[in-house]
């Protein structure tokens, strides 16, 4: 179990990746004339915030590096950061947007447990 608390860290370290990922795609500093980092914090809040509030859900903590507490994480990651970044942050959440950012979580979040759980 000692490896599993490093699962919250790992779970950032797939949002962060996402973030910059899509924020070099998209060249969002340019374009937004601010900062890159306020905007790569700005951006990861939402999710941020909705993965905490996933690994405070017993489910999660119970099967941290399986792929059910995986999903857990996902599920609420994906829809309470989509909710956060539109209701609390005003950002947009384009369908293209959505879709890109549940491939990614899903591929990150539940794929690094996957990895894990073979080796």
């Amino acid at each position: 179990m000692t490896r599993a608390r490093f699962a919250p860290a790992l779970d950032l370290a797939v949002l962060a990746a996402f973030i910059v990922l899509g924020r070099s795609e998209h060249d969002s500093t340019a374009a937004e004339g601010g900062s890159a980092i306020g905007g790569f914090v700005s951006t990861l809040a939402p999710f941020a915030i909705a993965l905490g509030i996933a690994w405070a859900v017993p489910a999660t903590r119970r099967d941290p590096l399986g792929s059910r507490g995986g999903l857990i994480v996902w599920l609420i990651t994906l829809v309470g950061g989509l909710a956060l970044r539109r209701a609390l942050f005003g950002d947009g959440i384009a369908p293209a947007f959505i879709a890109v950012a549940a491939g990614f979580t899903l591929l990150g979040l539940v794929g690094w447990r996957t990895v894990a759980a073979r080796l």
